[in-house]
């Protein structure tokens, strides 16, 4: 089965940068749109940044200027590299990607364990 793992986050001072990670693994085809997604207590999830297998991306305007979303598909791995980062920022963040199987070729969605980003002095 097709798993992600995330990686990278972690406790920083306002104004600092962190670099997630997702790393997908397992029977996989093709990787298709990858994305980002944060949630805050008492908040709903919020969709941060999204990447095409195209390459085509897509921010929220509170992160617009701030955060890159990248992708490496020789790794099968996403990256959101988050600059200039604000109290706003502290969230579990989520990778999402849209993953063709093996051998079925069927497209779904997954879901990494999400990793926690603090920013706070």
């Amino acid at each position: 089965q097709v798993q992600l793992v995330e990686s990278g986050g972690g406790l920083v001072q306002p104004g600092g940068s962190l670099r997630l990670s997702c790393a997908a693994s397992g029977s996989i085809n093709s990787l298709n749109v990858m994305g980002w997604y944060r949630l805050t207590p008492g908040k709903q999830r919020e969709l941060v940044a999204t990447i095409t297998d195209g390459g085509s991306t897509n921010y929220a305007d509170s992160v617009k200027g701030r955060f890159t979303i990248s992708r490496d598909n020789t790794k099968n791995t996403v990256y959101l590299q988050m600059n200039s980062l604000k109290p706003e920022d502290t969230a579990v963040y989520y990778c999402n990607a849209w993953i063709q199987n093996l051998p079925q070729q069927r497209l779904r969605d997954y879901w990494g364990q999400g990793t926690q980003v603090t920013v706070s002095s």
